[in-house]
């Protein structure tokens, strides 16, 4: 079995939050959202998840309009509506009635059937300085994948 391709990836998202955990969910589309996101056409950079009437929704996700759809598009940052069981609804909200804990949307796919996923993680945000020890972190780990791939040649 394949690993699923992503429509949508938020990149950003491991660079401004740790993340805590990952959870998939189903997300409601138009027609013309599915066409467009299996274009890769799709922008979940600045989107979040968040609760509206007991329900979870991901907002500000972008999804351009499907070319040949004309006048039958959709609106391209509508709120759609996540497709989860009700006691991961309220673990969700209650993880993110925590001080500092919000819920990302790290990618968008389609897994093997064909149906549209979330990868949604409750994540919190870092801090300048966590960013910092991050980057030198992974920096350093790069340098020594360089020299021990240098000490296998003498």
């Amino acid at each position: 079995m394949s690993e699923p391709r992503a429509a949508a990836q938020n990149r950003k998202a491991r660079h401004e939050y740790f993340i805590d955990e990952r959870v998939e969910a189903g997300i409601v589309l138009a027609g013309t959202e599915v066409k467009a996101l299996r274009e890769g056409r799709g922008n979940i950079v600045e989107s979040y998840a968040g609760e509206k009437g007991g329900e979870l929704f991901l907002f500000n996700a972008y999804i351009p309009g499907y070319g040949p759809a004309a006048r039958f598009n959709h609106e391209p940052r509508r709120p759609r509506k996540l497709l989860l069981h009700r006691r991961e609804v309220l673990r969700l909200t209650g993880a993110v009635a925590r001080k500092g804990v919000t819920l990302v949307p790290l990618s968008i796919y389609f897994n093997e059937r064909g149906r549209a996923k979330v990868e949604l993680a409750i994540a919190t945000g870092k801090k300048q300085h966590d960013k910092r020890e991050t980057i030198k972190a992974r920096d350093w780990n790069r340098q020594k994948q360089r020299l021990l791939r240098g000490r296998g040649r003498e």
